[in-house]
């Protein structure tokens, strides 16, 4: 084995907490994610919901997505002191802020400043990484990944120089391939096992999953106190609208934490198949994310225009997002416990049930709805914690 390339790989001992580094580049996807929901917001509002331009938005969020959690997947297995990951991690900030800099034009003008910077972190990357490998098994895995990002990099590139549908449907193709490899970790003829493939960090990884939730919430404090600065303090309903927005972003944080999102680094650590919980963590965290970008979309849009006349699209935001974080939330519960709470599959049905009626009432209304909706699930996480004895994650997924 090269000494050379074992010392790329972290250390038996070493901390698993995420280093400041990793704080430092979340901080490029506050703006990111701002950029995304910016861009929503005048999806919803000057073009009144069109779907392709509402589905552009969804794929720029998702390129982001994969992007931080390739990133934090590398922090986890190889050293974050050693100067060539560390030097992978200001590549990676860089092509991001590249990134969020082009969303508003991305499938415009700068298509090809967005496609380059993604195609780009992903490929010097691996041509970094695979031939500091030489001579370590680790390497199979690194060229594995190196493979897949090739593959996507020509759908990529290719949409960012012709124009129309066809980008959109080269994107599409190309986010497709990066999240299906990504679930299925890489995988590759060469490769081994999953389970000696992806040696993983318990604690350090759900900690940097939880982390990036902290991300999407800081960039909803960000959109919603950005629109209500920009109002008169003078108007009650924009008022109201930014303490339902507020109370709105301390539930879901409660609502998030509640024991399953506190067990998550044990779950994975003792679990038989740390691979699966792995994988469910990930999607559960691309839909909580996701549905709390649709959460500021929609709050900015309700302090905005708080009454009058409600469009279809600002539900599926307002009410939209709360029901994508239940789902995703509920994804995270499944994983660590088996089961998934009944406040949770009520709320999303609450929610769910009372779009079609908050056509017909104010903004307002369908942003009190939500909150309503949450703190009843804060109520009963809070009553069912003071009744019942700390729980454990499901024994079967420990056992292997």
């Amino acid at each position: 084995m090269s000494t050379r390339a074992a010392a790329l790989l972290r250390k038996p001992g070493q901390p698993q907490r995420p280093s400041l580094l990793e704080l430092f580049f979340d901080l490029v996807f506050i703006f990111a994610l701002n950029r995304v929901s910016h861009r929503l917001v005048d999806d919803l509002t000057e073009r009144r919901m069109v779907p392709s331009e509402v589905g552009e938005s969804l794929l720029l969020l998702l390129a982001f997505m994969v992007l931080w959690f390739v990133t934090a997947w590398v922090t986890d297995i190889y050293d974050p002191q050693r100067q060539q990951i560390q030097l992978l991690v200001y590549a990676a900030m860089l092509g991001a802020m590249i990134m969020a800099v082009a969303v508003p034009e991305a499938f415009g003008d700068r298509a090809l400043a967005f496609a380059s910077a993604y195609v780009a972190v992903h490929i010097v990357r691996g041509l970094v990484i695979v031939p500091r490998l030489r001579g370590h098994e680790a390497q199979r895995r690194a060229a594995g990944v190196l493979s897949w990002f090739s593959v996507s990099a020509v759908p990529w590139l290719a949409g960012a120089i012709v124009s129309g549908p066809a980008r959109g449907l080269l994107w599409t193709l190309a986010i497709g391939i990066d999240c299906a490899a990504l679930l299925l970790f890489y995988p590759a003829p060469w490769t081994r096992p999953i389970q000696r493939q992806w040696p993983v960090l318990a604690e350090y990884l759900s900690e940097r999953y939880r982390q990036f939730f902290i991300i999407a919430l800081g960039e909803l404090i960000l959109t919603t106190g950005s629109a209500y600065s920009d109002t008169s303090f003078s108007r009650g309903g924009a008022a109201a609208a930014f303490a339902v927005s507020f109370f709105t972003t301390i539930l879901l944080f409660r609502v998030y934490l509640f024991r399953a999102g506190q067990l998550l680094p044990e779950a994975i650590r003792v679990s038989g198949e740390p691979a699966r919980l792995i994988r469910e963590a990930f999607l559960a965290h691309v839909l909580m994310v996701a549905g709390i970008v649709a959460v500021a979309v929609g709050y900015e849009i309700v302090i905005d225009h708080p009454f009058g006349h409600t469009d279809t699209g600002w539900i599926l935001v307002v009410l939209g997002g709360p029901t994508l974080f239940l789902v995703g939330r509920s994804l995270v519960e499944h994983a660590v416990f088996n089961r998934v709470s009944r406040s949770r599959i009520v709320g999303a049905l609450v929610l769910v049930g009372a779009a079609p009626v908050m056509t017909l009432l104010p903004p307002l209304a369908a942003a009190v709805t939500a909150v309503v909706v949450l703190a009843g699930i804060a109520t009963s996480d809070a009553i069912r914690a003071h009744g019942r004895p700390p729980e454990r994650p499901y024994p079967p997924r420990l056992e292997h």
